[in-house]
């Protein structure tokens, strides 16, 4: 039987001996031209072999670090909405079997609101997970053709609907900072998205990242993106509106209602522990950093024999760790408690 958080025990501490746990799901219908995330286009995926090889990761990470409880789960991609409902059930109920779920855990998935992920909904609300993520980007069908998004708007606004009805608590991605985007045309576009009413948005400006599409655009002059004193003037509109609205940052682009804030976010900012599992996952465990090959073509036994296709797993530094921690914290817009100060300096 599945864990079954109640939703008055969201706003708990996250602990200091817990483990966040994120699980990346790399495949996608079609690659996003600003996306350096490791996401990549599949014909035919073996969903099984996918299944074992997560699962195995997961007893990996048991073995070492084995006297903790998951106080949040985290499925990113990639777009894991494609996943299949039971392998999702799956991964839940084996992280719960080895470590066991803390209350009130976290389990929150990315989705994209095409009409055929959100008729999933549902059944991944059944499979055990109570926080969504919807991948709306954009409330103008011009700006969503722009960033190579398969859905309309029209089909956004109806899969959000849809996942109010099965999750208690529902989050959305936006990208401003657009070529050409005025403060008018986003403070029109923010207004409508802050009138939706979710406790949780999580507002990106559009970054131009090497290796993607765009920057090949950019390079060969198709579009210039936003400049610095355009894109600092947006932030401070954002800052403003979302104040105003009860939706205070708690992080770079996250904005929550008290209470709403994501317990997984909280776990990378507060410089917590969190193990990573699946392609190009990244994780920091026990004083030591991992990070998982992104290519898996490789046979399940050679990767097994790859020791669980671990592409790193160093030992910080004490000073490194230490600047990590106060330089995270003070980024952080509550910044570092005084109490906090002993740990951060360990």
């Amino acid at each position: 039987m599945l864990h079954n958080p109640s939703t008055s025990v969201f706003n708990e501490p996250v602990g200091q001996n817990g483990l966040a746990l994120y699980i990346h799901w790399p495949f996608c219908v079609s690659k996003c031209p600003y996306c350096d995330f490791n996401s990549h286009v599949r014909d035919a995926i073996d969903h099984d072999q996918w299944l074992n090889a997560l699962i195995f990761d997961l007893r990996h990470e048991h073995q070492v670090n084995p006297e903790v409880r998951i106080s949040s789960i985290f499925f990113g991609g990639g777009t894991p909405s494609l996943m299949p409902p039971r392998l999702v059930a799956n991964l839940i109920q084996e992280a719960q079997r080895l470590w066991g779920l803390s209350k009130g855990c976290e389990i929150t998935l990315e989705a994209n609101p095409s009409s055929v992920e959100s008729a999933r909904f549902a059944d991944l609300a059944n499979a055990g997970i109570n926080r969504i993520s919807l991948g709306l980007q954009s409330l103008d069908d011009q700006s969503l053709h722009f960033l190579g998004r398969a859905h309309s708007v029209q089909e956004g606004l109806a899969a959000l609907d849809i996942a109010r009805r099965h999750f208690a608590r529902v989050s959305f991605d936006l990208i401003y900072a657009r070529p050409g985007q005025s403060l008018s045309d986003w403070q029109a576009e923010l207004s409508r998205a802050i009138g939706f009413g979710t406790g949780h948005m999580s507002l990106y400006q559009l970054t131009i990242e090497e290796g993607t599409r765009f920057a090949s655009d950019v390079r060969k002059g198709l579009f210039t993106p936003t400049d610095d004193d355009q894109g600092a003037d947006l932030f401070a509109l954002t800052q403003a509106m979302m104040n105003a609205a009860g939706l205070p940052a708690y992080e770079i682009s996250n904005h929550a209602r008290p209470g709403e804030e994501s317990r997984h976010n909280l776990t990378y900012w507060r410089y917590q522990d969190y193990a990573g599992i699946g392609p190009g996952a990244h994780g920091r465990r026990l004083g030591r950093a991992t990070q998982r090959h992104k290519n898996r073509k490789i046979s399940f036994p050679a990767w097994r024999e790859m020791g669980m296709g671990c592409k790193r797993n160093d030992a910080w530094h004490r000073m490194n760790r230490r600047w990590r921690r106060c330089s995270w914290g003070c980024a952080w817009p509550k910044g570092l408690r005084r109490k906090a100060w002993p740990r951060a300096l360990a």
